[in-house]
């Protein structure tokens, strides 16, 4: 179904902006609304790299994916705020290394639940499964019957976080989500989390986003390194620890600098 056309989910909001339905804007796709895109011109006006920024947390997703199945043994995940389908979805890369993988996605836009028929492809040893839910009611997550059904709590299992954590506004609710998803699963498990920052542009740049926040008009609340580090108390860092996603274990020597991305990324195992 074409995004423009009419979707029989009664929570599909056309005149609302989508997260997930704009990162498929900047990142070339083709599954979003004109709000979407006016959304994503808005801040790539403040922020003209942003599409650089995407392309980015696709290779630092690969990346921390590829060292969780292949590394670190992990052989099943919780993708959080998995956003639309795109090439090399969590599955993908996971079961190309190890096809016993399972995955559950997570997500609460009824786009992505439309197509989450495509991210239920997977091997046939491994198992992937997607819940209708909420990274502010970890809770929830954590009691969905697809879980249960998924994945084994009792095993590691390895929490993704990619550019979601910068959606919940305030610090001690987004932590104290994170800390509830650590609590349900053992020692060797494994957190990879990514945020905005504004620690790495020039102040008027830095300004410019401050007045789009101020008046609603972008939604993704940056956070500066010190504050992102919290995320991963009590948890023992996977070198290089928190760096720009670009610098975390890059495949080629020339990479995008840090103001190009703007956006921390970290892995850490409990």
């Amino acid at each position: 179904m074409h995004p423009d056309q009419p979707h029989p989910d009664p929570r599909l909001d056309v005149g609302a902006v989508s997260p997930a339905r704009r990162w498929n804007y900047w990142l070339g796709g083709k599954d979003h609304f004109q709000v979407d895109r006016d959304s994503g011109d808005r801040i790539a006006g403040a922020y003209p790299a942003i599409r650089t920024a995407a392309q980015e947390g696709r290779a630092f997703h690969n990346r921390t994916i590829r060292f969780l199945a292949r590394e670190a043994g992990i052989r099943q995940f919780l993708d959080i705020g998995t956003g639309l389908p795109a090439p090399h979805n969590t599955h993908e890369v996971a079961q190309a290394i190890a096809p016993e993988t399972r995955v559950v996605y997570v997500d609460n836009d009824p786009m992505v639940l439309a197509h989450a028929r495509a991210l239920l492809i997977g091997s046939e040893e491994g198992v992937t499964n997607y819940v209708d839910a909420d990274l502010n009611e970890p809770a929830a997550i954590l009691g969905a019957p697809e879980v249960a059904a998924t994945l084994d709590l009792g095993e590691p299992v390895g929490i993704l976080l990619y550019a979601v954590l910068h959606f919940i506004r305030d610090d001690e609710h987004a932590r104290k989500v994170v800390t509830e998803l650590l609590a349900a699963v053992p020692a060797g498990s494994y957190l990879v989390a990514t945020n905005s920052t504004k620690d790495f542009v020039e102040p008027p740049v830095a300004a410019m986003y401050d007045q789009l926040l101020a008046r609603g008009l972008v939604d993704a609340w940056p956070r500066d390194r010190d504050t992102f580090a919290r995320f991963f108390d009590g948890l023992r860092m996977v070198e290089p620890g928190i760096v720009p996603i670009s610098e975390w274990r890059p495949d080629a020597a020339g990479h995008p600098t840090p103001a190009e991305v703007s956006m921390y990324g970290a892995m850490a195992v409990k």
